[in-house]
């Protein structure tokens, strides 16, 4: 059961993306980029990561996104919609996508996926050491160089959201 949560919140995940790329509004873009690292979050439940999930979703899709919403409205970037075409468009799909979260979140209501795997990090040894101060940890250490990157990736990506949306400086 655990595959198929993790094929259909991967599948919700690419295809929000793939309109998140291909999206003229840019509110349309930040709804589309919430349902991503939602089910990107699902994906990091299923890792047994719920820390991470937590953070996924009160961070990045609470905080910031409010953010960018709250730029893309203060830079008053119009771009007139079709509105005729737009919605029949995203219709089907956004009732597909919304029906897979939904079951998606009622598949991790009701099983026992949260509890996590057995491996390295079990839960016996999360318990002991603490979630935050492992991912603290790891971060730190073996992860360092890809936080790092990141980090700078999504600097230099919000500097050229502000130029393109603030063409005049």
């Amino acid at each position: 059961m655990e595959a198929y949560l993790f094929y259909v919140m991967a599948a919700v995940a690419v295809i929000a993306g793939v309109y998140l790329i291909f999206e003229r509004n840019p509110v349309y873009c930040a709804l589309y980029l919430i349902l991503t690292l939602i089910s990107i979050a699902v994906l990091y439940l299923l890792l047994a990561a719920q820390f991470i999930a937590a953070v996924q979703i009160i961070v990045y899709a609470g905080a910031i996104m409010v953010l960018f919403l709250f730029v893309i409205m203060l830079l008053n970037v119009n771009v007139k919609e079709e509105e005729k075409d737009a919605l029949p468009f995203q219709k089907i799909p956004a009732l597909a996508m919304g029906v897979l979260l939904l079951s998606a979140i009622g598949i991790i209501l009701k099983s026992k996926v949260t509890l996590g795997k057995k491996g390295e990090y079990t839960g016996d040894y999360l318990a002991s050491v603490g979630n935050t101060e492992l991912i603290g940890s790891l971060l730190f250490t073996r992860y360092l160089l890809p936080f790092e990157i990141v980090s700078v990736l999504l600097f230099a990506a919000a500097i050229g959201a502000i130029i393109l949306a603030k063409r005049k400086l």
